[in-house]
């Protein structure tokens, strides 16, 4: 089984000259040699993709939407899902919003909140937090039942929200008295050079996971024990 987590993910940076050869070097050109690699050698490929493959005007994308990227880093996941889907033996793992180790929004949140800033946050982008522990769990589940191969969403469970709606969540959790004023993406990002256009609707249905018998976890649950788990390891 080969299972690739590698991927140029500077969704902004991917709309300039030297971030569009990267971008798609690594999220395409990469993953084409793997995918002769596993047809070579007779190898399972699991491959990470994104909601960017989709233009967020749909209320929950199913495995079975057609691509309508909106932005470079967007098209060139794509091309790796193409490109993936060419090996018989391949699992498309589609995921959102991911939250695990280094730098991440909901440890960006958390450092406004120790630092009693107040932050503008966007609101009308939804979707649902994927926690890195909940995509392991994922591919553990199809790779030791051996499901089907084929493409398929995987996030936590739960109601959509939106960043500003998640921020809170982070706040209220931490006990916080920090304030969250919604701003739209547009206005965020107004007079910004160099931004790249986002889907506004993330959601993915889970529908196909779940039939397989994988239980997912809700993200509000996770998320309280990822922010609690970040305290205890800040006052350590």
């Amino acid at each position: 089984v080969i299972i690739n987590a590698a991927a140029y993910t500077n969704v902004d940076g991917a709309e300039s000259q030297e971030g569009r050869i990267a971008a798609w070097a690594v999220n395409a050109t990469a993953v084409k040699h793997l995918s002769e690699a596993a047809s070579k050698h007779d190898m399972a490929l699991v491959h990470i993709s994104t909601d960017y493959v989709f233009d967020g005007t749909t209320d929950n994308h199913t495995e079975k939407e057609e691509f309508s990227p909106l932005s470079v880093y967007g098209q060139s996941k794509a091309a790796g899902d193409i490109a993936t889907s060419l090996t018989p033996k391949h699992y498309i793992i589609r995921t959102s919003w991911v939250i695990g180790e280094g730098k991440n929004f909901v440890r960006t949140m958390m450092s406004l909140a120790q630092k009693h800033i107040n932050p503008s946050v966007v609101s009308d982008q939804v979707g649902r937090l994927t926690f890195t522990s909940e995509l392991v769990r994922g591919i553990d589940h199809l790779l030791q039942n051996n499901c089907a191969y084929g493409t398929y969403n995987l996030s936590n469970a739960g109601k959509s929200a939106s960043w500003a709606d998640i921020t809170r969540s982070i706040f209220k959790i931490m006990q916080s008295d920090c304030t969250v004023t919604d701003v739209t993406t547009a206005d965020y990002y107004k007079d910004k050079p160099g931004i790249a256009p986002r889907p506004l609707n993330s959601m993915l249905s889970l529908h196909k996971l779940e039939a397989t018998g994988f239980n997912t976890k809700n993200w509000q649950t996770e998320l309280t024990e990822y922010v609690q788990k970040e305290q205890k390891t800040d006052n350590s």
